[in-house]
């Protein structure tokens, strides 16, 4: 298994350098469920974050990006139910993935609450403290 940063599923999806496109899409190719390409939590909001930011995708493209990461043999995702759980939260709320995968982090730690002072993470299911 190998690590993969943010910036070669970056080049993989977006195809928006030519040259370390090819890199990232070799390197993709060669993965299988025996030797997989490992994601982290934090590869998984930087990417949503900068398909978001920077390649102007909609929610829809975002969660269907997350969901063909999730479902492939040849990536292990870190805390995969847990991704799966805030992606289902930030599909119907107007909270940004980060805050939902903030409180389903929280919540699987068995924490009481998370709490904010972000409204749109309060959609989220965190409570909002005064």
């Amino acid at each position: 298994m190998i690590g993969l940063d943010t910036n070669v599923l970056v080049r993989y999806l977006t195809f928006d350098d030519p040259r370390q496109t090819a890199a990232a899409v070799k390197l993709v190719d060669s993965l299988s469920p025996e030797a997989p390409g490992f994601l982290s939590l934090v590869v998984i909001v930087e990417l949503i974050w900068v398909l978001e930011s920077h390649c102007d995708f909609k929610k829809d493209e975002i969660q269907g990006v997350v969901e063909t990461l999730l479902q492939s043999k040849d990536l292990l995702v870190e805390k995969a139910d847990i991704v799966r759980d805030a992606l289902r939260t930030f599909g119907v709320s107007r909270a940004d993935f980060s805050d939902c995968l903030i409180e389903r982090c929280a919540r699987a730690a068995e924490c009481l609450h998370t709490v904010t002072f972000d409204k749109g993470a309060a959609a989220a299911g965190m409570r909002l403290l005064h």
